[in-house]
């Protein structure tokens, strides 16, 4: 079997994401959400997914990289005739004391060398492929009608060529400028550029305003680029990925949408950005979790949209599916699941507004009913039996995981109600950090010397290497060294990868290996000392990237072929905070962090 990498490149906003396929596609574009339908979708499927494109005649090869420390992507393609550079970005710079993000994607082409002709092909569709919007030429523009908002290209190419799909000499730098809802009504040349300059100093400066050590900077900037803009910025919320459907393995069945908001992924995804400084993201996530809370009086769902709703109802969509993988999904059946360990998320997430004092939070005056309502939400479901972080669609049980980050929330309680002097809340939290540990503790096995997945089954799990990272074992007691050794007995792969699980489930026997987990496993390895190993997993991680450094969801470790959504948020932030953790030990042996 051939190598299997994803094609492509990403460029947003913190409005919304487009991928750029190496062919100089726009593969993937959901306007005017990151979960609305795509306008363009040829990720998904050829025919139905439309497409925006700029090739040449006949053969040609492609290259890709980003402008340096920017989200700002160069395609250079060369052909018979020439070689020619697409730039393509979506505009994000600060004016009007805030930040401009519309809903434009600006392409810049221009001229490398030869005489190069093109043919631009601009269709986009609506409602995931059903049909291709109505199209109307203007003056200077073509508009496309049909959604809520019309979409309208603007360029300085011959609109009758663009139309007519003819072939254009490239002579001049052109543009085309994709708006939806507010049309660019500005000049098109001066405009292109004054944003492409703006833009790009932007994500500059942003770097240069990153914490990043010495240690692996290269990647972690780009890790931190691609996380960025997957925060829709409007209400703070951060997504998995910007796709769906892209299998975890080809023909498994396992296509997921994952453009939705994970309570659970709220301790890591905010652990990340603190590790790099970045408080700005940090307190929009902070205010969405918040918003969370407070409208949630009942039971918390383990996903929300990226607006705070709470349905999410899963459908089926009759597309072609990404290397014919189906079925596509649309929402996601996880939103109806009952996992319990979002409440201890919660708890530690929101545990920084009271306990970091960069943060200028003024105390809510309602924080000790909060944390109270909390704590009842753990009592109330501490002995359940749940799906577990992974999502079992048909499995049930108490599983190690979610207690530990009942746990862990208890912890986090405790420390807020020392900060507001709530000595009775504080004990209440106490007496349930010691429930949620017998649960933990109930799936220990002995024999082996190890915590297995839940409680009753023998079987392993990598998310039990939280229980180093999370400081529930010393990270220097025989206890934490013993179950790192069986676990990674089990589950670790060849190359630094590791596996989630590998015992059946509802979809049958894991083929490929969960990038997160291998991270994990880099942090626990750090955490007991292992040091020299946990260096040689990471840097053996770094090669499972594309060609533009983005990491997917999954891989497997036969080939090193990327499966699973794409780009995956979750893997950028492992990589971030494992990055992290590495060099903080080698600075600090003695570091713990919780």
């Amino acid at each position: 079997m051939q190598k299997h990498t994803y094609q492509s490149g990403i460029v947003g906003n913190c409005a919304f994401i487009a991928h750029v396929h190496k062919n100089t596609d726009i593969s993937w574009l959901c306007w005017p959400r990151f979960d609305s339908s795509f306008v363009f979708g040829s990720l998904l499927d050829q025919e139905k997914g439309g497409s925006f494109t700029i090739l040449p005649e006949g053969s040609f090869t492609s290259r890709q990289f980003y402008v340096e420390n920017t989200n700002v992507l160069c395609t250079e393609v060369e052909c018979s005739e020439g070689i020619y550079r697409i730039i393509d970005f979506a505009p994000r710079f600060y004016q009007y004391e805030r930040y401009y993000k519309p809903l434009m994607l600006v392409r810049k082409i221009q001229v490398m060398s030869g005489n190069p002709r093109v043919k631009i092909t601009c269709r986009p569709t609506k409602n995931y492929g059903e049909s291709e919007l109505e199209r109307f030429v203007g003056s200077n523009h073509v508009q496309y009608s049909g959604l809520a908002n019309p979409i309208r290209l603007t360029s300085n190419f011959p609109l009758s060529h663009i139309v007519a799909g003819k072939y254009s000499a490239l002579n001049e730098t052109k543009y085309l400028v994709l708006t939806f809802g507010t049309p660019l009504e500005a000049p098109l040349e001066s405009t292109a550029e004054d944003f492409l300059r703006k833009t790009t100093v932007y994500w500059q400066q942003w770097v240069k305003n990153t914490g990043i050590g010495n240690m692996y900077q290269e990647q972690v900037i780009r890790s931190s680029l691609a996380l960025k803009i997957h925060q829709f910025e409007d209400t703070g919320a951060i997504v998995a990925a910007s796709t769906t459907s892209l299998p975890e393995f080809d023909q498994s069945g396992r296509t997921w949408d994952y453009r939705f908001c994970w309570l659970r992924d709220a301790y890591y995804i905010l652990q990340a950005f603190n590790n790099i400084g970045h408080f700005e993201e940090m307190e929009g996530y902070f205010n969405y979790l918040a918003n969370i809370s407070e409208n949630e009086k009942g039971r918390y769902q383990p996903l929300f949209s990226i607006s705070g709703d709470a349905n999410l109802r899963e459908r089926e969509v009759d597309l072609y599916g990404y290397l014919g993988n189906k079925p596509v999904r649309v929402g996601n059946q996880a939103s109806e699941h009952i996992q319990n360990d979002a409440y201890g998320q919660m708890l530690l997430s929101l545990l920084p507004l009271y306990t970091d004092k960069r943060f200028t939070y003024s105390e809510r005056h309602d924080s000790a009913k909060w944390v109270e309502n909390m704590l009842l939400k753990i009592e109330n479901t501490i002995d359940e039996e749940d799906a577990g972080i992974w999502e079992f669609r048909h499995i049930a049980q108490r599983h190690c995981y979610t207690n530990l980050f009942q746990w862990a929330g208890c912890q986090a309680a405790m420390k807020i109600a020392a900060h507001i002097n709530n000595i009775p809340l504080e004990k209440k939290a106490m007496e349930l950090a010691d429930r949620a540990a017998k649960h933990i503790e109930a799936c220990y096995d002995p024999v082996r010397e190890v915590y297995t997945q839940a409680e009753g089954t023998s079987n392993l799990d990598a998310s039990t290497l939280q229980l180093i990272m999370m400081g529930y074992l010393d990270h220097r007691s025989e206890k934490a060294r013993k179950h790192l050794e069986a676990v990674e007995d089990e589950l670790k792969a060849p190359g630094g990868l590791f596996y989630r699980y590998k015992h059946k489930d509802d979809f049958g026997i894991p083929e490929t290996t969960f990038l997160i987990t291998a991270f994990w496993y880099v942090e626990a390895l750090a955490c007991v000392g292992r040091i020299k190993e946990a260096t040689e997993a990471f840097e053996n991680l770094l090669k499972y990237t594309n060609h533009l450094g983005l990491l997917s969801e999954d891989v497997l470790w036969e080939d090193g072929s990327q499966w699973g959504n794409f780009p995956q948020a979750y893997s950028h932030v492992g990589l971030m905070n494992a990055a992290y953790r590495i060099a903080k030990k080698i600075d600090k042996p003695d570091f713990l962090s919780f």
